[in-house]
């Protein structure tokens, strides 16, 4: 079995405020960080994020003793002329309404379409599972679990007994997300339904035979990660 978890950034300042923040590379604010460092997530052999800021600093926070490596079709969606903008800001504009009126279907004025960003974040999956399932087959088995020994010795996420290692995890955007899970997660939901608070996200099994067999992503098991619950506010 090939488990995967898929894990939203900290909070930023922007999130904080409502607005659209795709390609503005905005780092975590205080309170994003002291709420990653505050939690608890699943321990991984390998960690890919998206090269924003955000995504960078949280997969450091959580993964300390692992390097991180980038994906760039990962990133956020495109916003254009609605980036860093929030609801008060834009509700005189007509293209904004004609937007929320469409169900978020129509492009992003100046920006990306929902259509190709999708079709991006979804290459950009198939691309790290590919080098992950390559790692895995290079790799010695005992090799990588010293590895994941080493890292639950550190401390910095609690007690690792009772939590089993994931063999990816991926630090991306809520809507890099959406995009994976409504395209490979089963049973088949909409986009909308995967939407994720930051700092949460879920954990999935990949069908590894029919990734290497037929070129076909299939994720199932998926379960959301709650690495807050039973900390105090």
């Amino acid at each position: 079995m090939y488990r995967i978890c898929l894990i939203r950034h900290g909070k930023t300042q922007g999130n904080l405020l409502g607005r659209y923040i795709g390609v503005t590379d905005e780092c975590l604010c205080q309170e994003g960080r002291e709420q990653i460092q505050g939690g608890v997530y699943p321990l991984a052999k390998l960690v890919f994020a998206s090269p924003l800021r955000r995504c960078m600093e949280t997969a450091g926070l959580i993964y300390p003793g692992i390097a991180v490596q980038t994906e760039e079709l990962l990133r956020e969606c495109d916003f254009g002329a609605f980036e860093n903008k929030n609801y008060e800001e834009l509700s005189a504009d007509s293209r904004y309404q004609a937007w929320v009126d469409s169900g978020g279907s129509l492009p992003f004025p100046q920006g990306e379409s929902h259509e190709s960003f999708c079709a991006r974040c979804r290459e950009g999956f198939r691309r790290v599972l590919h080098m992950g399932l390559v790692r895995k087959e290079r790799a010695c088995h005992l090799a990588e679990e010293r590895e994941v020994f080493a890292y639950a010795k550190q401390g910095t996420l609690g007690e690792p007994g009772s939590r089993e290692a994931v063999d990816l995890a991926l630090v991306v955007h809520g809507g890099t997300i959406m995009s994976i899970l409504e395209a490979f997660g089963e049973p088949r939901e909409s986009f909308y339904h995967w939407q994720v608070k930051n700092g949460e996200g879920f954990t999935a099994l990949l069908d590894e035979e029919a990734l290497e067999k037929r070129d076909e992503v299939r994720l199932y098991e998926i379960h959301p990660i709650s690495p807050f619950i039973g900390l105090s506010a």
